[in-house]
Order: structure tokens, then C-alpha cells, then sequence
């Protein structure tokens, strides 16, 4: 329940229409691609970084927690209310301030749509290449919270890579620009870097410059059927040891096949055992002969099918295969943990192998897909949690899944974050004091500790603001 005086003071500073505190309009925001659920006592939603500014100096002096949030796409529950207290949505602010063609820049508002922001640019003839898999709904603010990357990243990076500055409300509510509009700035601490990924608990995002490159001439689409996972992998090495680098590089193991032809019959080779959705961008003359010569090389390595799509629409028809994955996991168990480790991906096979060996110990279905051009492999594990013991069965699972990938000089995480969900296992992968390195740069910019609190660390002894 929000207390009369805060709710007051909130609809002053944003609007009485902007300041939600019925519980129908409060569930909505609640809840994230998690499915986890928590209630809060307020939703605002403000329009300015002025008004996000008097926001936290009203929870900094009333002492309750503020949870900003954009669309909500987020699979590691970053923006769930986990105390309680308001959360702060940044949707209002979705305005593409302005698009400088001179020198390739873009300064927008956090509420903007990943899609709707590179439409407009290509309009131009500029690209901005991060492609999350929410890029549909997911908002740039909840981009650059999560340093979010996609299918593009292998070729040309992740969001933190396109971010040069930042207007960011601080905890204590003092609002401040991070960067410059230049390509080179080593003046000071490179705040942006750190604000990237900093999942919401450093301060608020409410402007973005981002960096933006030429729009590549052409494109060339490629399905490629292999009859092992060792194959598959050694193509993408093989490729880029050939000074090739691929706009993406998509893998897809025997499990995924299974599951996407078990429902849309695409007509997979029986003996298909991964895939390998190739594409590479540039000029015209370019792409032609980087697709010729990827599939020479690739061509002794046990390819089974290559399919290379001759226009846009043939292209739209073979990424058709990605898309439909995440549909037909459903067919497998109706529950699933999406868990995104990464791990060098010359020990891509290596980590499938010991995925492999970790389902049938607990003999739960675990399908893997993602991004092999960077050894980021999505990982989820399908269960039924009407079946007594299959929650218990995943966590244990997971558990040795982020082993694997941590015993192969990889990563817990490469795009989703840490948020709630990979909070338990965080102090596999980070040490004390790297831990506690961290903890005090969030109290010396959050004293009071209002700012999604109780996200990504196990904070033992640290009070929260309630």
C-alpha cells in the first residue's frame, strides 16, 4: 500500500493520469520473460529526465524503492519490483531527438523501440546494427541496461560498442551526461562503459548518443545442414581463420531440429544434426564471393544441405527457421529456464557435449541455439512444473550448465544479465573481492540503496530501501 502523502507527491511531479496505484494496473508490471511475479505499490511514468530526477529524490527522502523498467522483455527479472515500492517506466520518453548524417551519430530517448529506431536510420542510408531478439518491443534504454547484443554482434559488437554518451539520472536524483559526441574522449572515468549493463542499479538512462555506421550495400543469407555438432563448429572457425567475418553466424543443435520440424515440417534432411544460419554483409561484389567462398570451405566438413537465398525474400524465408524455434520449444514441456551462457567458440562442441551429458543425468529435455560466430549458446531447459521435482531438477541443471561453461574460460551470462534469476550462481563466476568492488561503487552512487535494489548481488547485510 503506498502511503497518501508519497502518492500525492508523485502525481505532482508527474501528472495524476501518469501515477498508477490500482491493483489491475499495477499487475502488468509486475512481471517480466521470467513469469516471476511481484506486485508493486506504484507504477509513474515520467516524461523528462526533470521529473525522473524529482522522483528519486522523493524515494531517496521517503526511503522506498524505485524500479525503473522499459518494455519488460528482460529474461533475468532485472525490472521486477522486488520490494515492493514504485516502478519508474520510461515508455513517455520515445522520441528520436535528432539523426546526424554528417557525423553518424543519434541522441534518442530511452523509451524508443530497438526497431523502430533502425528504421528510421536505414530511411538515411545509416545502420544501427544491435539486433536483440526482442528488437520488435524492447526499448533502447533496456538495451543499453542490459548491454544487450543479438545475431549482428559477432560482426560488429554488442550495444555498449554503438553507445558514445548518456544522460543519466543518478540514484540521489543529481542528472548527469556521460561521454562526448566524439569518437576519442579519455577525459575522467569512462562512466558509459560503466552505466552499460549496469542493469538498472546505477542510475536512470534518459538520453542515448549513439554511434551509427553506412548502410552495407547488400546482404547474403545461407542455411547450412550439418551431420554433427563438430562440424558445425569447425566451419565456424574455419571461416573466420579464412579472414571471413559473417554479419552472423546462428547455430541451431539436433534437439532445436527436432522440435521446429516435429511442428512446421520444413523438409530437414533426416540426417541433419546442427545448422548453421550464415549471413554476410557489405558490397554488392563482396558478398557474392564470400558466399561462394564460404561454401567451398565448409563444403568437407560433413555439409549435408546449403540453401542461399537469391533475394530479400528468400533471405526473410530461411531466418523463417530461427524464428520458429522459440515457438516449438513449447511442444517440448510448457516451462522453460532460457539460461545464455558464452564460451570460446572453438569449445562450442565441447559445451553441447557436456550439456548433453548433464540432461541425461537428470533426464530433463535441454535444447541449445544461439549465436556460434561469438560462443553465445542459449541454453533451455524444458520442464513441466506440475511434475513434482522437475523445479529442482533444472536449478541442479543449470547449476552444472554455468559450471561447464565456467570450467571452458566462458561466462554465466552474455546477454541477459544477472538480474534475479542468476543471482545464486553469481559468486561462481566473480570472487569477494570483485564482488565487493562492485558493491561499493553501487553504495558510493546509491547510499540509500533505492535504486533496484536487490538486483544482480546477494547483498548479505546490506539493507534495502522498503
Amino acid at each position: 500500500m503506498l502511503d497518501p502523502h508519497i502518492y500525492r507527491e508523485l502525481c505532482a511531479i508527474v501528472g495524476t493520469e501518469n501515477v498508477a496505484v490500482e491493483k489491475q494496473d499495477l499487475i502488468c508490471y509486475g512481471y517480466d520473460a521470467t513469469q516471476m511475479e511481484f506486485l508493486p505499490a506504484a507504477v509513474v511514468h515520467p516524461a523528462t529526465a526533470e521529473e525522473v530526477a524529482a522522483v528519486l529524490r522523493l524515494a531517496n527522502r521517503c526511503c522506498f524503492p524505485v524500479f525503473p523498467r522499459g518494455a519488460g522483455s528482460g529474461f533475468t527479472g532485472g525490472a521486477l519490483p522486488t520490494g515492493g515500492g514504485v516502478v519508474l517506466v520510461t515508455t513517455r520518453m520515445n522520441r528520436i531527438l535528432r539523426i546526424d548524417t554528417e557525423n553518424l551519430i543519434a541522441e534518442v530517448e530511452p523509451g524508443l523501440v530497438t526497431e523502430e529506431f533502425q528504421i528510421a536510420v536505414e530511411k538515411l542510408g545509416l545502420f544501427y546494427p544491435p539486433d536483440p531478439a526482442s528488437l520488435k518491443f524492447s526499448t533502447l534504454g533496456g538495451n543499453v541496461a542490459e548491454n544487450a547484443g543479438g545475431p549482428r554482434c559477432v560482426k560488429y559488437g554488442v550495444t555498449r560498442d554503438f553507445v558514445m554518451g548518456l544522460e543519466v539520472v543518478l540514484p540521489t536524483g543529481e542528472i548527469i551526461r556521460t561521454g562526448t559526441e566524439t569518437y576519442k574522449a579519455v577525459v575522467g572515468y569512462d562512466l558509459t562503459r560503466l552505466l552499460c549493463g549496469s542493469e538498472g542499479t546505477l542510475g536512470v538512462i534518459t538520453k542515448i548518443i549513439f554511434k551509427l555506421l553506412p548502410l552495407p550495400e547488400a546482404k547474403k543469407t545461407m542455411l547450412t545442414i550439418f551431420d554433427s555438432i563438430d562440424g558445425a563448429a569447425r566451419a565456424v572457425s574455419t571461416i573466420i581463420g579464412a579472414k571471413i567475418i559473417p554479419t552472423t553466424l546462428e547455430f541451431m543443435d539436433y534437439a532445436t531440429l527436432q522440435c521446429v520440424e516435429r511442428r512446421f515440417n520444413l523438409g530437414i534432411p533426416a540426417e541433419g544434426r546442427a545448422v548453421l544460419l550464415i549471413e554476410v554483409d557489405g558490397d554488392s561484389d563482396l558478398v557474392d564471393k564470400q558466399a561462394a567462398r564460404i561454401q567451398e570451405l565448409i563444403r568437407p566438413l560433413g555439409l549435408v544441405q546449403c540453401t542461399i537465398a537469391k533475394d530479400a525474400a528468400e533471405s526473410e524465408a530461411l531466418w523463417k527457421v530461427r524464428r520458429l524455434v522459440s515457438p516449438s520449444l513449447r511442444d517440448v514441456n510448457p516451462h522453460k529456464y532460457n539460461e545464455d551462457i558464452v564460451v570460446p567458440r572453438s569449445k562450442v562442441p565441447e559445451v553441447i557435449r557436456r550439456i548433453e551429458t548433464i540432461q541425461r543425468k537428470y533426464d530433463i529435455p535441454i535444447v541449445n541455439f544461439g549465436h556460434a560466430g561469438d560462443g553465445n549458446i542459449h541454453v533451455n531447459v524444458m520442464i513441466n512444473k506440475e511434475i513434482p521435482g522437475q523445479e529442482e531438477k533444472a536449478h541442479s541443471a543449470i547449476r552444472e550448465v554455468f559450471q561447464a561453461a565456467l570450467d571452458l574460460d566462458g561466462t554465466m551470462s552474455g546477454e541477459h544479465g544477472v538480474g534475479l534469476a542468476k543471482q545464486p550462481y553469481i559468486e561462481m563466476e566473480l570472487n569477494p573481492a570483485q564482488i565487493r568492488t562492485m558493491e561499493s561503487i553501487k553504495l558510493a552512487l546509491d547510499p540509500n540503496n533505492i535504486l533496484n535494489p536487490g538486483k544482480i548481488f546477494p547483498w548479505k547485510g546490506i539493507n534495502h530501501a522498503a
